[in-house]
């Protein structure tokens, strides 16, 4: 059933139950947090993101081509400043796929539907050979002086499929495709085979993690 929401494309990939801290200076994405705070219930302060495949987030032509796989996202946290632009704190809620996108509002509005994940049994060894290989990339990060991601990972196969797609050195179009993946067993064997390449080549260039070797993306807003 398809719904209607605000949208913020961005020059990233969101997922479910990870938060994003988020700057808004652009006059459309103010107006988008301004009709969010109007609305009463702070629970329903939701908009939508998706991926901009070519294009920026901000300018004259902005996004050119979006993805159309995209989250529901949950505004938690905002701070206005006196130059009326805005930090905010967003949470993936779940997935949605975007059917239309109508710009010539004061903020984009997209038609959406929810897109449900497919839900199967997570192999205890997917799960485990996925967490393993986190624990040898963050060591493989220490041997580098550089600081891994702090905090424990979720013993939920589904979680821990999200906060390691969200914890993962990805290009775009990897994160895309961990989004777009039918399921949590998948995601988990897409992340792992992400993570043993980027160890591998950590190896092979052990001043810097892989993903800092033409993979980092600059996002104007």
């Amino acid at each position: 059933m398809s719904d209607t929401l605000p949208m913020f494309p961005l020059n990233t990939v969101l997922f479910p139950g990870m938060s994003v801290p988020l700057q808004v200076f652009e006059d459309r994405y103010r107006a988008l947090v301004h009709h969010l705070l109007r609305v009463e219930d702070p629970t329903e302060r939701v908009f939508g993101s998706v991926g901009i495949r070519e294009g920026y987030e901000v300018g004259e032509h902005g996004a050119q081509w979006l993805f159309r796989v995209g989250c529901r996202v949950k505004m938690t946290e905002v701070e206005a400043h006196d130059d009326g632009t805005f930090e905010l704190v967003a949470v993936g809620l779940d997935r949605i796929e975007l059917e239309h996108l109508d710009t010539t509002g004061a903020y984009p509005v997209g038609r959406v539907t929810p897109l449900a994940e497919h839900a199967v049994a997570v192999p205890d060894a997917v799960a485990e050979g996925a967490r393993t290989t986190f624990e040898a990339y963050c060591e493989a990060l220490l041997e580098i002086d550089r600081e891994p991601p702090a905090g424990d990972l979720p013993r939920d196969p589904t979680h821990l499929s999200w906060a390691l797609a969200a914890l993962t050195p990805l290009s775009l179009a990897e994160r895309q495709a961990l989004l777009e993946a039918e399921d949590a067993a998948d995601r988990l064997r897409m992340v792992t085979d992400v993570l043993r390449a980027e160890v591998r080549t950590m190896h092979v260039f052990p001043s810097l993690p892989a993903t800092e070797i033409a993979r980092t993306r600059w996002s104007p807003n």
